[in-house]
């Protein structure tokens, strides 16, 4: 285990709140926490608790991993090439091949959006430069922002086709 990051973790929780667009003491209230407690733990004097960070991370919405990490409490889980996310659609029982795809597409979008390499959607074959095919998404009734009701030709959750 690494030792506490204190410095580094106050700096993230100060931008994290600011990013919320919460001031230091509707933050404190809302995660249970006094105001010059949460101040010090900003400027880097505290080392909060496990539970005093997982306070912090429901009321700031974001993974108390996250503020684990940055105290340096859990190192890092590292999946550069996006393996386990891979995996985790590929294995779903839950989805179709059509709605895997689909979910893959989206990811390695995402993924190449932020600068990622795309290598495992290359070697499983997936095209992310052309668009999913036409139903792929939903149907063109709900891209376009209608509700997709009373259409003949509309697409289930399971992708397949049925008559409204």
């Amino acid at each position: 285990m690494a030792s506490l990051n204190v410095g580094n973790l106050g700096e993230f929780l100060r931008e994290q709140r600011r990013n919320a667009q919460l001031s230091l003491r509707q933050l404190a209230d809302a995660a249970g926490v006094s105001n010059p407690y949460l101040s010090q733990i900003e400027r880097g004097l505290r080392k909060p608790s496990a539970e005093i960070l997982q306070q912090l991370a429901k009321a700031l919405r974001i993974s108390a991993e996250t503020l684990y990490v940055q105290a340096g409490i859990l190192d890092e889980r590292r999946d550069p090439d996006g393996l386990e996310v891979h995996s985790a659609i590929l294995t779903d029982p839950a989805l179709n091949e059509k709605q895997k795809q689909v979910l893959l597409q989206i990811y390695e979008s995402f993924r190449k959006e932020n600068g990622y390499s795309s290598d495992v959607a290359r070697a499983e074959g997936l095209d992310l430069d052309r668009p999913a095919p036409e139903g792929e998404q939903g149907g063109d009734d709900e891209r376009q922002g209608g509700t997709g009701k009373g259409k003949k030709g509309t697409r289930g959750a399971d992708g397949e086709p049925h008559a409204t």
